[in-house]
């Protein structure tokens, strides 16, 4: 029985050869020919057909029957896959043969009632035998192929949802060998279950009932089709699904690409795909056209930010894109990626630093890059609290230094990647990320208000944590949970804002297409997200439970760090733009000789490595600076 199964399996996938299937075709038409003879014969109970003339109109059929057939070319039509679009072609197949054939008998015989029901009836058992033929191949490779997967070992898995993209996973998955489609589930209660294609679709409203659902189907897995549902029903049914131990499961769009393919296979489901909100929509078409042929440079390239500037950049038919970084193997490996996927792109990469003027001239003088990304900067906040002279180096003199390249030599705009650190900061980082704010947007004004000759456009975009960026805390509790644990949360507590890497690129592309120059664009990031819970959901996805498996220790917060981020400051107003996820923010203006002057003395002290006075410097020009948990409190003013 086994060899039986062996075999089977081996043909039962396959397509069947297309010559078979015309043969049957022409033999099943001919036979109706014939069936339609005999009907006409028992009709009118005489012999209106000698044999001679039935031999002679079936061979007639068959030829017509042959040259028909191959015009419409039906014995291609995969049969496992057909639609009731397919369908139709049969109809028509038919019809243009019966029409043939009537106007040869009229020519023979002449006309008569009794062609009229000739015809009439070698069209319906026509497209009756061609219909039947491929009922029959479908019923017996439904059994077959029903008795394979019973035979075959997978997940048994529910559907979530009975919209068009749920309902698609179906022949999606028919021949998977991995995966048994066995019904169809959603949150709600509509009094009445119903079948799709064969498979009951249950209702749930409460933990006790899909637990039923899950024993009634013995299904192993809940598959998802849409990110969106995931999102809604993190707290319904996921819930339910993580405490019954049932896996978790996302089908990628079939449109969907990494590394410049398309997905096929399903995935566990990930926390990104729980944290996120709906997407945020974006005019791609204006963006590329705002810089399509251009110059684009891009500082901090190799990045989590930058790489991805980079890999949307490469699609908008831009001319040449220099990528700026002073990280060589990263940078190494984003050129291999992008000169592979895009031979025909022009990729400049450049090893370099924002803080060597000479090294940004070289770039400047030799690419004229036309928009700048400066993406460029020190970002780990207990990290440039230790080592804060090189924080406001990078992060304010570096940011410094790319603008003033960008109005020496031209450059129509610069777009420069803050942060919601920079907002009532109470850490170094942050601090240094909002005085190089306040020298980019002053230097925009003094070109507006004629003060400096230059037509570059500054503009600045803030936004919070991206998820999966280098150095995050989703890939580290992913890391620890790995390896048992424990999970290590500085305040239960603490809360931060999060979007995905290509989100937030996609919207600092469209504040720079937006922006007349001169302004701080926030995001709407939607609700902060407690990490004690994101902690909590990830070992829950991991298939352990919080506190029992897999332990999660309060460090307590590490120097500089605050509970909760803020995207504007209570001081700040906002002036609404056309996208309604985008606002302008309303900061203090500083003048630039000012700013200037500042950024200058900070440069200086840094590179002494005078450290309370660059401190105390910072803290007088941004006075909403206001350490927490740090040694630099005893800076702050009473």
């Amino acid at each position: 029985m086994s060899k039986i199964y062996q075999i089977l399996n081996k043909y039962a996938n396959k397509y069947m050869n297309t010559r078979i299937v015309f043969v049957f075709d022409v033999l099943m038409s001919v036979l109706a020919t014939l069936c339609s003879v005999l009907f006409v014969k028992i009709l009118y109970r005489n012999d209106i057909f000698s044999t001679s003339v039935v031999l002679l109109w079936l061979l007639i059929s068959a030829a017509i029957s042959i040259i028909v057939i191959r015009v419409f070319k039906t014995y291609r039509i995969i049969i496992r896959h057909m639609s009731l679009t397919e369908f139709t072609y049969f109809v028509l197949l038919a019809f243009v043969k019966c029409v043939l054939m009537a106007l040869i008998f009229i020519a023979m015989y002449g006309y008569s009632f009794g062609v009229v029901v000739l015809i009439a009836s070698d069209f319906f058992f026509s497209f009756g035998a061609f219909f039947a033929l491929r009922a029959m191949i479908l019923m017996i490779y439904e059994l077959f192929n029903s008795k394979l997967q019973e035979k075959k070992k997978g997940l048994n898995v529910l559907v979530y949802g009975v919209g068009l993209k749920s309902v698609s996973l179906i022949p999606r998955l028919k021949e998977s060998r991995h995966y048994n489609i066995v019904g169809f589930i959603q949150f709600g209660n509509v009094g009445v279950s119903h079948v799709i294609s064969d498979l009951k679709a249950f209702y749930v409203t409460s933990e006790s009932e899909f637990k039923n659902v899950i024993n009634a189907s013995r299904a192993d897995a809940l598959l998802f089709a849409d990110d969106e549902d995931a999102r809604i029903e993190k707290e319904r049914i996921i819930k339910y699904a993580i405490a019954s131990g049932v896996k978790l499961l996302f089908a990628p769009a079939i449109d969907e690409m990494v590394d410049g393919k398309p997905v096929q296979n399903l995935r566990n489901i990930e926390i990104e795909d729980l944290l996120m909100r709906p997407e945020i929509k974006i005019s791609m078409g204006e963006i590329m056209e705002n810089f399509k042929g251009k110059t684009i440079m891009v500082t901090g390239a190799a990045g989590s930010i930058g790489s991805e500037l980079c890999r949307q950049l490469v699609t908008f038919g831009i001319d040449k894109l220099v990528l700026f970084d002073n990280a060589e193997t990263p940078m190494h490996n984003l050129r291999l990626e992008l000169e592979e996927k895009y031979p025909q792109m022009r990729i400049i990469p450049v090893i370099g630093d924002v803080r060597l003027l000479p090294r940004l001239d070289y770039v400047f003088k030799m690419w004229r890059p036309q928009v700048v990304f400066h993406a460029a900067a020190y970002k780990h906040v207990p990290l440039m609290e230790e080592n804060p002279c090189e924080a406001v180096l990078v992060n304010a003199a570096g940011s410094r230094n790319v603008a003033d390249k960008c109005l020496e030599y031209g450059a129509e705009m610069m777009v420069m990647v803050s942060t919601d650190k920079a907002v009532n900061p109470t850490n170094i980082m942050g601090c240094t990320k909002r005085l190089a704010e306040i020298y980019v947007q002053s230097l925009g004004l003094a070109i507006e208000n004629g003060h400096i000759s230059g037509k570059t456009k500054f503009v600045t975009t803030r936004f919070g944590n991206v998820l999966g960026s280098n150095g995050s805390v989703i890939p580290r509790f992913r890391e620890q949970i790995a390896k048992g644990g424990p999970v290590t949360v500085t305040h239960p507590e603490i809360t931060r804002f999060f979007m995905t890497i290509p989100e937030a690129c996609r919207l600092v592309m469209e504040a720079a297409t937006m922006s007349s120059g001169n302004q701080i664009f926030v995001f709407d990031m939607g609700e902060s997200v407690k990490i004690d819970d994101l902690a909590r959901r990830m070992i829950q996805l991991a298939g352990f439970t919080p506190d029992d498996d897999i332990k999660i220790e309060y460090t307590g917060l590490r120097p500089g760090e605050k509970l909760y981020e803020e995207v504007l400051a209570n001081t700040e107003n906002t002036m609404p733009t056309n996208h309604s996820r985008i606002r302008i923010a309303e900061v203090r203006e500083y003048d630039y000789e000012e700013a200037k002057n500042m950024t200058d003395t900070l440069e200086h002290l840094s590179r002494i490595v005078d450290v309370p006075s660059m401190v105390r410097l910072m803290k007088q020009i941004v006075p909403e600076f206001i350490s927490q948990n740090s040694k630099y409190e005893e800076f702050d003013r009473k």
